[in-house]
């Protein structure tokens, strides 16, 4: 460090990490202490109820998720970030809905991949810190280790947790992402984690095509359309394949509904703008993509994980969904013939439900 610089005081740092924050497009930062223990209950609950379907990787960890110490040794404090992503350039999600000819995509995949992003401005967040106080401990996360992220956002005071297990701000909706700093700092707790802002209302619970929210703040994952078309590896359910309608990567529909939304702020980030026009493809078009073709279109997407295999899957289901015409079913028949056994399934499904619509 520099002679005569004056090391910042805990409090005075964390001003310079709220200011830094919004230099480099952070909507909010926030502090907590490491205590989950008000929800490491109602995790191992939803586990103990097979609630994550085939996500095994919420178990394998153990108590790392609510134990942070043992995720990263000394870490005394969380800081907690959220990133505004929806696109203010996109095709009307209502319309995309609307229309069963065409494929609706949740929002936050419209642009690039957030987790490198993210990652690539929390470390620069990090290099700020070494510049002003030198070397200290941390690790940063993005949706990418055993991190109960929206209870730790939760308790920092990024929002609360709101019916459909999504965090909402109250003054800035739900569409944004998160990401976390665990550190040695013992940086002030913000500690002013809201309350549950969603009141009588359970727009999200009526609204959710298959069911999935089972009750205020329960969420079956196994019911899920983002599970199901992101997650899921394997054949879709039947009983959910007509439920599913046109959303063949993710769902919004719990979002789009809730009313703290009116005060979400489009993203201002570039790299969250849409790519390729996916905000309201035509099936047919993304169907007859080939793998290398879908490879290139995805590059640099979060779409691009689910594999070729599980978007032709997801498109057959929303395909077997739209009106019944000679041009749906002939695409339909044409895949067959070269698809894999998992994507087959789907296809004969789809046009079992042509045939009889």
């Amino acid at each position: 460090m520099p002679e005569n610089i004056t090391t910042p005081t805990p409090e005075e740092l964390l001003q310079k990490l709220k200011l830094w924050s919004k230099e480099l497009g952070f909507q909010q930062l926030e502090v907590t202490d490491t205590d989950l223990g008000d929800y490491q209950g109602y995790f191992l609950d939803w586990l103990d109820q097979d609630r994550h379907g085939e996500m095994g990787y919420m178990h394998k960890h153990g108590s790392m998720r609510y134990q942070a110490d043992e995720l990263v040794a000394g870490t005394l404090r969380i800081i907690s970030v959220r990133m505004d992503y929806y696109p203010p350039d996109c095709e009307s999600a209502e319309v995309a809905l609307a229309d069963s000819e065409l494929g609706y995509i949740s929002r936050y995949a419209l642009g690039r991949d957030y987790h490198k992003l993210m990652r690539k401005r929390l470390q620069k967040l990090t290099d700020k810190i070494s510049a002003e106080i030198g070397d200290f401990g941390y690790r940063v996360f993005v949706d990418s280790a055993p991190v109960l992220e929206k209870p730790l956002a939760e308790k920092a005071g990024l929002g609360w947790i709101g019916k459909h297990t999504n965090l909402i701000n109250q003054k800035a909706g739900s569409w944004f992402f998160l990401g976390e700093i665990y550190t040695d700092l013992p940086l002030p707790v913000s500690n002013h984690a809201p309350e549950s802002h969603c009141g009588s209302c359970q727009a999200c619970i009526d609204i959710c095509p298959t069911q999935a929210i089972i009750a205020p703040y329960q969420l079956d994952a196994r019911r899920c359309i983002s599970y199901l078309t992101i997650e899921l590896d394997g054949a879709i359910p039947v009983e959910f394949r007509a439920a599913i309608g046109n959303r063949i990567y993710g769902c919004d529909d719990c979002q789009l509904c809730c009313p703290w939304n009116r005060f979400a702020t489009p993203t201002t980030e570039a790299d969250f703008l849409t790519r390729h026009p996916l905000d309201a493809p035509k099936l047919l078009e993304l169907f007859n993509w080939s793998e290398p073709e879908f490879l290139k279109n995805t590059e640099g997407s979060a779409i691009r994980r689910i594999g070729y295999e599980r978007w032709q899957r997801n498109i057959a289901i929303a395909l077997g969904n739209a009106p019944h015409s000679a041009e749906i079913v002939a695409a339909l028949e044409n895949k067959l013939t070269v698809a894999s056994p998992m994507v087959a399934e789907h296809i004969e499904w789809g046009l079992e439900t042509l045939v009889g619509s």
